[in-house]
């Protein structure tokens, strides 16, 4: 396999690190974290005009005609910076849902205003009792003349306060965890009744209820093929994430220990200190490898692809929380406080472990 990126993707990485690198200092995130909304309007605007929003659209849509590959240089780096945009929600679920749908009408409507970022979209699927799996799903959709109605709850959907359509999973027949006889909704978000919460790591996220909403059945976009191939997707997208993450605590870390002097001799010159830090960069490594290899699998359609996806997610998983604790303690207190950038990182980590899947979950995914 050839992990080269082309010319145009390192142009895109050398745009999106600077934009992180002049945008996303540790105050400035945690003004836009604290805001009322989340995130800024200015930077979405900026993304929309850099073209970053139309990266994975086909050209006829509009877009770039990008693939997985784009996606992971983009949230990569903003893995490095902690951005709370909702690129993740919009383009990668939502748009990465409609953008595959078989409805040419509800793309051919919504996709220009994703891509100038005066539509946003985002997903609805997971429930309380369902844990990580698509198919458990007990939200119904009952047909009623032209319409569908639904009724249910849905949770910790990813920015639906701000989002203009919402992507609903329903059941329209079979049993709770059958594959078959789900569907997917688009619905206008002011036509649902949320609660909206801040996370632990900065970002935003709604319990949403359903109770007799009408959908036009000409507003299905797919069944459960849909959602888990966006599915696979989010999981390469928040591994890519966790990896900028990851890259942050390590090398911050060393650069931490060689300055943090202790017995008359910086942190960096004692034996132990060294070996954690080289299993750190190790895990690191080894993420970043697999991250590469199950996402261009992911782009070639291979067989293999879902498997390696689950293998990363593991990985990933098992890897944040060792490089996050390592990073926490040889920072010492310091590693625990608000103003340190180390601990918002390490949050970070620990919610793009349980998004999509956790480790446990994952490993048991790969070995059936």
């Amino acid at each position: 396999m050839n992990f080269d990126f082309s010319d145009e993707q390192q142009l895109l990485q050398q745009s999106v690190e600077r934009f992180v690198n002049e945008n996303y200092d540790l105050a400035t995130r945690k003004k836009l974290a604290d805001s009322p909304q989340g995130y800024s309007d200015d930077n979405w605007s900026k993304m929309a005009d850099l073209g970053w929003l139309a990266l994975p659209f086909d050209e006829t849509d509009g877009g770039f005609g990008g693939n997985q590959i784009d996606t992971m240089i983009v949230m990569e780096q903003f893995g490095r910076g902690l951005v709370v945009e909702p690129y993740f929600a919009n383009i990668v679920l939502g748009g990465g849902m409609l953008k595959r749908s078989s409805n040419q009408a509800l793309r051919t409507d919504l996709l220009p205003g994703i891509i100038t970022g005066d539509v946003q979209l985002t997903l609805a699927h997971a429930e309380e009792q369902a844990r990580f799996d698509l198919d458990d799903v007990v939200t119904t959709a009952r047909e009623d003349g032209e319409h569908h109605v639904l009724n249910g709850k849905k949770s910790m959907v990813p920015n639906a306060a701000t989002a203009t359509h919402i992507i609903v999973s329903a059941r329209t027949g079979g049993g709770q965890q059958d594959k078959t006889g789900i569907a997917l909704f688009l619905i206008d978000a002011d036509d649902l009744d949320g609660n909206h919460f801040p996370t632990v790591d900065g970002g935003r996220a709604s319990e949403i209820s359903l109770d007799n909403v009408r959908v036009p059945t000409d507003r299905m976009i797919g069944d459960y093929d849909l959602l888990a191939r966006t599915a696979q997707d989010a999981v390469l997208a928040l591994c890519a994430e966790a990896l900028g993450c990851m890259e942050v605590l390590y090398k911050s870390t060393v650069e931490y220990t060689q300055e943090r002097v202790q017995f008359d001799h910086p942190l960096s010159d004692f034996q132990v200190v060294q070996h954690r830090m080289v299993d750190m960069f190790m895990e690191y490594e080894q993420c970043k490898s697999l991250l590469y290899r199950a996402t261009l699998e992911a782009v070639q359609e291979a067989p293999t692809a879902v498997r390696t996806s689950h293998a990363l997610k593991h990985l990933v998983g098992k890897s944040a929380s060792f490089i996050g604790e390592n990073a926490v303690q040889l920072h010492g207190g310091m590693g625990m406080t608000e103003e340190l950038a180390i601990g918002h990182y390490f949050k970070r980590l620990l919610v793009i472990e349980s998004q999509f899947g956790n480790t446990d979950y994952h490993l048991t995914q790969f070995a059936a």
